[in-house]
Parts: structure tokens; sequence; C-alpha cells
């Protein structure tokens, strides 16, 4: 490749974000040189941008920015997928790496070429810490790991770039597509507790916990008793936190029984409302609880529904007033469901 890459191994240094001396497309400190100024192009007629004769907003590219694009239009359009084209690509992503147009054109080079896609893993990383929320290097990188049918490398790649953005959602969709893929879930809970270690908050971390569950033992009643034990935990360390409580609304769905009886969730609950820990949270939580005890109990639903719009009204009034009108009509729909 045209790139010094760095090996899977460790974080590479964040390069340098400004290009004002006029190199353009060079990283590596040498001057830039316009491709119509190469020998080795001097075979191929550059093809001008076609804006059409009316274009409304027209883009000021750079001199350097044209060039690159005018001999990239010209190479696809008469389908050279050569070593010089695989560079010419190179240096329009480094100048844009969204245009997708330019990675699939890449990757069709690399296939003809039979190049050596260890290394493209490589430069695809750089790409990818420098452009870490952009679809197109991920998905391009998601291309190369199918074709050499290994994802061990992903696992670390990801971690790396959780620990510059811990909820970066491209990262967090390749490492599960990796995971199941390429079935490397052993260790995954590990990982995420220690996630949920470093930062309780991390609701991208309590997705995951969820995930890797689902795809693996699956939420049995034993798994169940355990998850809801371990929010449990996480909650007494920071009780008005939504993501373990999101979390723990998804454990208890898969319950088969009463909510309110899985690790007696009904009297932890009551007991946190009782010494004054009256987060929105908690609240909408036990509204939930008692939505399903009045389904299952009838003769209980009078007094629980009494609770359950007097809940409504501390919520619409005192714990989560932007959202009055809609605790308002929690309040009016319960009664028409549950009311005498």
């Amino acid at each position: 490749m045209g790139s010094t890459a760095k090996t899977e191994d460790t974080p590479r240094q964040a390069p340098a974000e400004d290009q004002d001396d006029g190199q353009d497309g060079s990283s590596d400190g040498e001057a830039w040189v316009l491709y119509r100024d190469r020998k080795e192009w001097a075979d191929v007629t550059p093809v001008p941008q076609d804006d059409g004769p009316n274009a409304v907003v027209k883009i000021a590219y750079t001199d350097g920015y044209s060039d690159v694009y005018d001999y990239l239009r010209a190479v696809v359009k008469k389908g050279e997928l050569s070593e010089r084209a695989l560079y010419l690509t190179e240096d329009a992503i480094n100048m844009n790496a969204a245009n997708y147009t330019v990675w699939q054109y890449r990757r069709k080079i690399l296939k003809n070429l039979a190049s050596n896609l260890e290394q493209e893993l490589n430069f695809c990383r750089e790409m990818i810490e420098m452009n870490p929320k952009n679809y197109q290097v991920w998905h391009h990188r998601r291309v190369i790991v199918e074709w050499l049918g290994d994802g061990t490398k992903e696992l670390r790649l990801t971690e790396i770039i959780f620990s510059q953005d811990a909820k970066n959602y491209h990262a967090w969709e390749h490492r599960q597509w990796a995971l199941r893929t390429f079935k490397l879930f052993e260790g995954e809970l590990d990982y995420v507790d220690r996630l949920l270690e470093e930062d309780v908050r991390n609701n991208s971390a309590w997705n995951q916990r969820h995930f890797a569950i689902t795809q693996t033992t699956g939420f049995t009643a034993e798994v169940i008793q355990r998850e809801v034990g371990y929010t449990k935990a996480a909650i007494a360390k920071v009780a008005d936190n939504e993501s373990p409580w999101s979390y723990l609304r998804g454990v208890v769905q898969h319950c088969e029984g009463p909510l309110g009886g899985v690790g007696e969730l009904g009297a932890w609950c009551q007991t946190l409302h009782d010494d004054g820990q009256r987060s929105s949270h908690l609240l909408t939580f036990m509204l939930d609880l008692m939505e399903d005890q009045m389904e299952r109990q009838p003769d209980e639903r009078p007094s629980l529904l009494k609770r359950c719009i007097e809940m409504c009204e501390s919520l619409a009034t005192e714990h989560d007033k932007i959202r009055r009108e809609y605790w308002r009509y929690i309040e009016r729909n319960l009664s028409h469901r549950f009311g005498a």
C-alpha cells in the first residue's frame, strides 16, 4: 500500500489535522506533486467534474483535491485496476474518507491484484482512528475481514476505539458483527464488567451485556436472577441512573411469572421508595410492576390503581415535570383499563 501503516496491536498517534502548506494529500512531509505533473500518469487524460451548465452551489475544491478526483474519474472510466490506481484511491480517501465510490473501487482493485489483505487491514485501521464515526471506513473493514475469514483482531480494534469514545455506535455495531459472525463471545461479559466498573452510566455497555447474553446462554431463570442481582448492585451505586433501570426492564421482560417476584423486586423498589430515593426511573419501574400485578390479580386492582394514579401525579408534578402531559395520559389510560 501507499501508507506506512501501524500494526494492529497499539493505538497510533493521530496525524496532524492541518495541511496548510499546499501539500493536500501528502502525510509524510514530502512535497505534494499534482498528478498532472507526474510522468507516470502522463498517459491518462483527467476527467473534470461536470456540475452541469447551471450549478446552484459550486463547491470551491482545492487544486489538489480536483486534481486527484479528476484522475480518479479517468481511472474508473477506463476500468484500470492497477497498483498505481490503488495508490490513487488512497490519496482520494485521505482527502475524503466518506466517498463510498472510492472505497468500492478500491475493493475492486484489491481483489483484482490479490493484494495483501493484512496490509489493507493496517491501512483501514489508520483510517478508522482518523475517522472513527465514518460508516464507509467501517464497512470497508468488515468486507476485508470477511475476505480473510478471521475476526480476532476486531475485538482489540474496537476496544481501542472505545478507549477514545465509549459510545461509538459504529464500533459497537462492528464488534457485535464480529462476535456473532466468528463466535467470539468467550470473555465478552468480563469485558462488559470492566467497562461498567469504569462508568456505570455507559448505556452502550449495558446494551452490549443484553446482546451477549441473548446470543449465548439466553435469559434462563437462573440468568435472570443473576442479572437482577447484578443490576440492583449497579443501581445502589448511582440510583438516578437511567441505564441500569432500562436494562432491568429488559431483563424482567423475559420472566414468565410476576415481575415483582423476581429477586423480590417489588419489595426492593418499595424500600428504595420509602428511603426517599424517588427518582423518575424508580417510579416508572414501579408503575410497570404494578401494571403487571393488576393484569394478573384483578382483586388487587382498586388499591393498586390508586397507587398508580398517585405515582403518575408525582411524576407529573415533581419528578418528571417536562413530561407532565405524558404522565397525565398514562394516568388516564390506566384508569380506563383497570378502573371499576
